[in-house]
């Protein structure tokens, strides 16, 4: 069975606080993957953020609804219970609460219509509010939509990467290792890549701001998968200069040949393709500039605390 949708879970959960009695969030997720028969995997699954499971997420924001149309109350922290309205509204709709059966509660339109208001006395455009018939949660709406809008910019940033000149490159690719703390200053990192330029080694990094180690890097802005061979001459090429550590780049891909190789041999050697290289680009800010950002916030609940 796939995972319920967050207004799927509006009645199996108001239903589960019928007794009256107060439950904890946990407590009625766990009932409620038990009623809807998930196996481990399902209520594993993720956000695409990663930071919490989906079916969690779907749990809080039913009771969260819930709660909006004054269907259940929340006498303590993540734990709630039933109200004489929310037992009146299981007689009411015995088969299916959803956003639609909310809109009848006065508490509820109010909720929503802030919602389209939306937060700032300045805004003039009316934010979109959640679907009524969609199965999303307004988080994961929020998250899939990122997910959605970094994809494309990572096939954008592929396709730059493709028609860049191989100096420019190199260049891109020591930026990133900058921004991402290694080579110590933009103008130490410079002044060494490019240094040796033989051997298979186009550049030399420090690993760290105190140069404490060095790193050995390749960066070719390769038109086919990179295969085995031009990796081994890598890695070769790092013993005369008595070097375990390396990172070869390349704007493409690496076979499986490539890959298998570097797992099996004593060196360290890390390969970054042209979609990792394009992730770190967008992790650390190279090559891409803010469009817009938003802060989601959540109610404090430690703040609101009385001793």
């Amino acid at each position: 069975m796939a995972i319920p949708d967050f207004q799927t879970l509006m009645r199996p959960l108001l239903a589960a606080l019928v007794d009256g009695r107060e439950r904890s969030i946990h407590q009625l997720r766990d009932q409620l993957a038990e009623e809807f028969r998930l196996t481990e995997a399902e209520r594993a699954e993720m956000l695409p953020s990663g930071r919490q499971a989906r079916f969690d997420n779907r749990v809080h924001w039913s009771a969260s609804h819930l709660a909006q149309a004054a269907l259940v109350e929340r006498p303590s922290r993540a734990r709630v219970r039933i109200t004489a309205r929310g037992s009146e509204a299981l007689g009411l709709a015995p088969s299916r609460i959803d956003m639609g059966f909310l809109e009848r509660y006065p508490e509820f339109q109010a909720f929503r219509q802030r919602g389209r208001k939306g937060g700032s006395r300045k805004t003039t455009t009316p934010p979109p509010v959640i679907d009524p018939s969609a199965g999303d949660t307004p988080q994961e709406s929020i998250e899939t939509g990122y997910a959605l809008l970094r994809s494309a910019l990572v096939g954008q940033i592929r396709e730059k990467l493709t028609t860049c000149s191989p100096k420019f490159f190199e260049q891109l690719v020591l930026d990133v290792l900058v921004a991402m703390g290694y080579g110590g200053s933009r103008q130490d990192a410079a002044q060494a890549v490019g240094r040796s330029g033989d051997g298979g080694i186009d550049g030399i990094i420090k690993e760290d701001r105190l140069g404490l180690d060095v790193v050995y890097v390749q960066a070719k802005r390769w038109a086919g998968p990179v295969p085995e061979p031009q990796v081994r001459e890598f890695a070769g090429s790092l013993d005369p200069h008595r070097a375990r550590k390396g990172v070869f780049i390349t704007a493409s891909t690496f076979t499986i040949g490539a890959r298998a190789y570097v797992d099996k041999i004593e060196k360290r050697i890390v390969l970054i393709d042209g979609a990792e290289l394009a992730e770190l680009m967008i992790d650390h800010g190279v090559g891409v500039a803010n469009v817009e950002t938003y802060v989601v916030k959540r109610v404090d609940a430690d703040y609101f605390e009385e001793s």
